[in-house]
């Protein structure tokens, strides 16, 4: 399989970060084509090479797959490893994969993606406090009922590479997920997720729309980018 992964910048690009992950993760072969945000809006360089104008795409030969989702779902059609074999912790998967790609808005918009800080965030907005009600629920519920350590059970799946930006966030915001700390600890150890880090903290460039919307978030109290 001759596949391109087209991402983005590490510190900020969440959507990247789950097909990058999930394919590291399950040892599918690819190849890393890198666009940086280098602007405030890339949206017109980006359709050189995405029908959405934004990443992360998936090229195989001629076929272009773009969204993260979809890439999920094209890989599952052909490797083994994208959802669990059981099927309840399968459609547990599928579920709570779902749910992020179409959810939890207050969470992006308010606890915006960047791996190399730690903030003290503001108070957080009724919105965002469900949000994170909800991912303590899912991730408290998935370690219970299929036994860890992997949110749906003991391999890793497309479920822990789309929660992954979200245990960057646990972890730059300090939010409380109870006992969902553990799979936060669990995946943030991935031989995957400290490359990722590593590279996140050596990007010398800063994008200005993501920076504000960092600042905006509340104190950053450190920045262990270089």
């Amino acid at each position: 399989m001759n596949y391109t992964l087209i991402t983005a910048n590490r510190n900020y690009s969440s959507w990247s970060l789950r097909p990058w992950l999930l394919m590291k993760a399950l040892g599918i072969p690819f190849a890393e084509r890198f666009e940086p945000f280098a602007k405030p809006d890339n949206y017109p360089d980006f359709r050189a090479f995405s029908p959405s104008g934004q990443v992360p795409v998936l090229l195989y030969g001629e076929r272009t797959v773009w969204d993260s989702l979809a890439i999920a779902l094209y890989l599952a059609d052909r490797h083994q490893g994208i959802w669990p074999e059981d099927p309840s912790a399968r459609a547990f998967a599928q579920c709570i994969v779902a749910e992020m790609h179409g959810g939890f808005g207050h969470l992006r918009n308010d606890c915006t993606m960047n791996v190399g800080v730690r903030v003290r965030p503001k108070p957080m907005s009724e919105g965002l406090q469900r949000n994170v009600t909800r991912v303590r629920e899912i991730f408290e519920f998935g370690l219970e009922r299929f036994g860890g350590p992997w949110l749906a059970g003991a391999e890793f799946s497309a479920a822990d590479a789309f929660y992954a930006p979200v245990a960057f966030r646990v972890r730059t915001y300090e939010l409380d997920v109870g006992k969902g700390q553990a799979w936060v600890n669990h995946v943030l150890a991935h031989p995957a997720m400290r490359d990722w880090e590593d590279q996140a903290l050596a990007e010398t460039w800063r994008e200005e729309t993501h920076e504000a919307e960092l600042a905006a978030t509340g104190t950053i109290t450190a920045d262990y980018r270089r």
